[in-house]
């Protein structure tokens, strides 16, 4: 299995994505740790720590017990990550900067205190969670696309910065996921069957990207196997971003 004997924690990894990832990973030989809010809620055969990726105190204890579970750090998925609706005018400056704090900083805050265990690894990686928000103008996700387009900007430069200490560091931008938070957007809609429907014509596909896709592509990302590949942004979206195809005929 090409995750044998590697370390790998996984943030946000008790749900959606992260969950899908931790499983994954555990399930090609690596010991998984998942550091989330709700430990508790992690698969039963992963590490489970608490950790608020918006405060340094935990990540650094979080990472810290992490390592120590499992002697050491190869991989780090900086999954977690909120949601924000809206344009400009929607959110106030606290929102703002809530939003901000978790999905860049969190990401800064954990990588950041792995850094040491990285660096003594023969097969470092760091997996950034991203967004097509990153990469395209969506309606309504002004503050999510502006942390998202961060988050991208930080992976290239973290790519650079640790490259020639053997870390390599990338991300992967998902399309609209199936996840708890798409969910529970739906679940607010006037209609949500109507709401779906439209989110899933938006993606050239048709349908909305599973968790398992995107944790498919974490781990291409963070595989051994991958060892040339740095500082790439991975599109999981089913062509949203790269695709311009013309409308379906309608049938007949």
């Amino acid at each position: 299995m090409e995750f044998a004997g590697l370390k790998a924690i996984v943030t946000g990894g008790a749900s959606g994505i992260g969950a899908a990832a931790a499983a994954m990973l555990k399930e090609r030989g690596a010991a998984v740790a998942v550091l989330d809010l709700q430990p508790e809620q992690a698969a039963p055969d992963h590490i489970a720590i608490k950790c608020d990726v918006s405060d340094d105190a935990s990540v650094r204890s979080a990472v810290r017990e992490a390592a120590e579970a499992m002697g050491g750090i190869d991989i780090v998925a900086n999954n977690a990550g909120i949601g924000a609706q809206g344009t400009i005018e929607s959110n106030d400056d606290d929102e703002w900067h809530k939003v901000f704090d978790i999905n860049v900083l969190g990401m800064v805050r954990v990588s950041r205190a792995a850094l040491p265990y990285l660096r003594q690894s023969e097969y470092a990686a760091i997996v950034n969670t991203c967004s097509i928000a990153a990469t395209a103008g969506l309606p309504q996700r002004a503050l999510y696309s502006a942390t998202k387009g961060a988050v991208l900007s930080l992976t290239l430069s973290m790519a650079a910065d640790h490259l020639h200490e053997g870390i390599r560091v990338n991300c992967v931008n998902p399309g609209t996921a199936d996840t708890p938070w798409i969910g529970r957007l739906l679940s607010t809609a006037p209609d949500p069957a109507a709401e779906r429907a439209a989110l899933e014509a938006r993606q050239p596909h048709g349908r909305l990207v599973s968790p398992n896709e995107i944790a498919a592509a974490i781990l291409y990302l963070a595989s051994p196997l991958a060892g040339s590949t740095t500082g790439v942004d991975l599109a999981v979206d089913g062509g949203m971003q790269a695709l311009r195809l013309r409308p379906r005929a309608s049938a007949s």
